[in-house]
């Protein structure tokens, strides 16, 4: 087998969702995006990328603590490095379909660098 053989055989993905899924005790003072249905929104995603032939395009990950707690449940989009806050299947709908099929950002649900605190339109 050549290089070029094992490279074709490769699977590469246009786009990787990293789900937070940290899971922190119950009354920590920062909270987890588990805390915040993370899992069972993680899963949902799962089976609409699946609904929307994803496979093998974009892989949705489970991912330990992205350390933006109070904002979550949050993702990270790669390659782009856009992050989302997240709180219903219509926000998880909205990503993949605004961000995944037609390549535009979410700019309500998307969270800057030095955001500490949901805006408004954020809160689930």
């Amino acid at each position: 087998m050549t290089d070029q053989t094992i490279e074709a055989q490769k699977p590469y993905f246009e786009a990787h969702v990293f789900c937070c899924t940290n899971r922190r005790p119950d009354g920590h003072k920062r909270g987890s995006c588990a805390a915040h249905g993370s899992e069972k929104l993680r899963d949902y995603m799962k089976a609409r990328a699946r609904e929307l032939g994803f496979d093998g395009k974009v892989r949705i990950n489970s991912a330990g603590c992205l350390d933006r707690c109070e904002l979550g449940p949050t993702l990270v989009i790669y390659p782009e490095g856009v992050w989302y806050t997240y709180h219903s299947t219509g926000d998880v709908d909205e990503i993949l379909q605004t961000h995944l099929v037609e390549g535009r950002r979410v700019e309500r649900l998307m969270l800057t660098t030095e955001q500490r605190e949901l805006r408004p339109e954020q809160q689930g």
